[in-house]
């Protein structure tokens, strides 16, 4: 207000606080008499999302001009499927440095593939860059991609992704070792629709690995999936509702769905104190013979419930490509065998007396999908956590 007429010349760049890496420039114009508009041009590359705050001062006045910065400002945005997925890869590839994209594109071979673990072990047992090895404008950027090739729904996908990662920063409160700033992202191959290469992210408690070929998801595991502690936790302010309560909800209501008859045919006997086909094994292999019960012997309803609990894996995908997948599997169902162990308080029926104490396990062993559940005692707290993974026995390492 107060304007006089004047005309003045463009100001110099003024940066940005809170959300750093963006500039704002008053743009040269003629004030207009009594009330009118002056214009800042902002440029630059967000080094996150939040509120980005300008220091504006002008005909001896002073503000704070303050904007929200949204939390993907990536020029794929267009794009769709793997194509999207591949212009993420290479958005964060350009903000490395030589020697990083040399420690994060690696050769695709069967050795790489399978260098993935369920322990806090940081580069030592896996591929790639750390996320605390990188800077905020990069880490942006590599959330984004694993955003993009994940599923979107509240307690799936990235939303579950984040949630393990911030277990670890809960765990990291009362033990060494544990931290979000130790999972990694590497690429096996270079990214393109044309070629094949494989992304893999993760750290403790996660590992994802999927193969893309000629612009297609030719894979989408090992997947291991994993947290302690159970239930919900609150850090740094944040109270997170539990990551794997979905998985363990769907496993329950499949068990509870099962009559007792027919729980008694999946019963084996063995006793299981991890997943049969572990995180980071270079040696196990599918069992030649399955157990348990056949899904066509189970009842409609039954049925509709292991599908159900598929979904909860395949779901971790991004939308498309776990529509793919769960139809693959839905195909195979009648010929899937669900089978579970210990679980000796557990009664037909009551689908929360299943997987409540430690060494209760579950499977799903299908011609392709392989998925196994199973309580451990907890490392660093007290109290049971959950272990997961799902594999393909057709698909796993194709090609390789």
């Amino acid at each position: 207000t107060g304007g006089n007429g004047v005309a003045y010349s463009a100001g110099t760049a003024i940066s940005s606080t809170g959300v750093t890496g963006l500039s704002a420039t008053l743009a040269a114009g003629t004030l207009v008499s009594g009330a009118g508009n002056i214009v800042y041009n902002v440029s630059g590359t967000p080094t996150s999302s939040g509120t980005a705050s300008f220091a504006i001062t002008f005909g001896g006045q002073s503000c704070t001009m303050a904007l929200t910065v949204n939390a993907t400002t990536s020029g794929c945005a267009s794009q769709s499927g793997v194509a999207k997925i591949v212009c993420l890869a290479n958005e964060f590839l350009a903000t490395l440095t030589t020697t990083q994209q040399s420690s994060v594109v690696l050769t695709l071979n069967l050795t790489n593939a399978k260098r993935w673990s369920n322990l806090p072990c940081a580069l030592s047992c896996r591929n790639g860059l750390l996320f605390s090895s990188l800077s905020a404008t990069q880490l942006t950027a590599a959330l984004a991609l694993i955003q993009a090739a994940s599923g979107t729904a509240t307690g799936n996908g990235y939303n579950e992704f984040a949630q393990i990662r911030a277990a670890d920063d809960y765990l990291g409160q009362t033990a060494s070792g544990y931290s979000s700033g130790n999972y990694v992202i590497a690429f096996l191959g270079t990214p393109s629709t044309t070629g094949k290469w494989m992304l893999q992210f993760g750290g403790h408690h996660y590992a994802q690995n999927i193969t893309y070929d000629a612009g297609v998801v030719t894979s989408i595991t090992p997947l291991h999936e994993a947290v302690e502690p159970k239930g919900s936790f609150t850090y740094s302010g944040t109270t997170y509702t539990g990551p794997i309560e979905s998985e363990l909800s769907a496993m329950q209501q499949m068990l509870g769905s099962f009559s007792s008859t027919e729980l008694a045919s999946a019963k084996i006997s063995t006793t299981f104190s991890d997943c049969l086909m572990v995180p980071g094994s270079t040696t196990n292999t599918f069992p030649t013979t399955k157990q348990g019960i056949k899904v066509s012997n189970l009842s409609s309803a039954a049925q509709t419930k292991v599908l159900a609990a598929i979904a909860e894996w395949v779901n971790d995908l991004d939308a498309a490509t776990a529509a793919s997948y769960l139809t693959i599997y839905q195909n195979e169902l009648a010929n899937t065998y669900v089978t579970y162990a210990s679980n000796t308080s557990a009664t037909a029926g009551n689908a929360s007396s299943f997987l409540t104490t430690n060494t209760d396990y579950v499977r799903i062993d299908g011609p392709s999908v392989w998925i196994e559940f199973v309580c451990q005692n907890g490392v660093v707290l007290s109290g049971i956590h959950y272990h997961t993974v799902m594999r393909d026995q057709v698909r796993d390492y194709i090609g390789l």
